[in-house]
């Protein structure tokens, strides 16, 4: 067994959760209330920041030239492709730029960004490894469940469209590789990246709910 398919096989139980939140089904029916997807759009681009953050780091923690190249290009796809698409579904919705730059981060945010920074600091790129791959193929997985649940076109597509698209694809088959390759030239550290593979599945399902909630502090 690849050692991707043994994450996803150890974190199944969230995967089947993510599927069944009233987050993701409501946006394939296009029923989700406006609010819950500008609170999605607001905090996911912040998160992106981070997550783009942990790809530069594990670039420089690679130790050959071809994952470090990709790698820093991923981040670099984040900040130059991912996050305008952001600000396009924000411009849809009368936010600014600027309002988004201006974003507090909710609790889930702020645990899922500083679990991401702190494990591309301390961690090794296996545990780097672990650590990114649920955002990837959790977000592909999750867009071709609300494909097969959509019966029409709606104002979510466009959020699906680019969750399925060849590019997501390719993005997400060069992850899983890469997930693989750590698994098997690291075996002595699988558990560590089962850990961090767990603990982001897990934040990835609060990242829902949290823009289900429209989640924020209380002070």
């Amino acid at each position: 067994m690849a050692f991707s398919d043994d994450l996803l096989e150890h974190g199944s139980h969230v995967w089947e959760a993510q599927l069944d939140h009233p987050f993701v089904v409501e946006l394939a029916e296009g029923t989700l209330d406006e609010d819950a997807f500008e609170h999605w759009v607001k905090q996911d681009y912040r998160y992106l920041l981070d997550y783009a953050r942990l790809f530069s780091i594990a670039g420089g923690k690679a130790r050959d030239e071809a994952t470090m190249t990709h790698l820093l290009g991923v981040a670099h796809q984040v900040l130059d492709h991912e996050m305008e698409l952001h600000r396009e579904f924000a411009a849809d919705y009368g936010i600014s730029v600027e309002e988004l730059e201006r974003v507090e981060k909710a609790p889930t945010c702020v645990a899922y960004t500083s679990f991401l920074v702190r494990t591309a600091h301390e961690g090794s790129i296996a545990e780097i490894a672990g650590a990114l791959y649920p955002c990837m193929q959790g977000y592909l997985d999750v867009a071709e469940h609300m494909d097969e649940i959509a019966s029409e076109e709606h104002r979510y597509t466009p959020f699906i469209e680019m969750y399925t698209s060849d590019e997501f694809r390719e993005a997400t088959d060069w992850c899983r590789e890469f997930v693989d390759r750590c698994g098997e030239r690291y075996p002595g550290e699988h558990e560590a990246m089962r850990e961090a593979f767990l603990t982001s599945a897990k934040l990835e399902y609060r990242f829902w709910e949290m823009a289900y909630t429209r989640e924020g502090w209380e002070l």
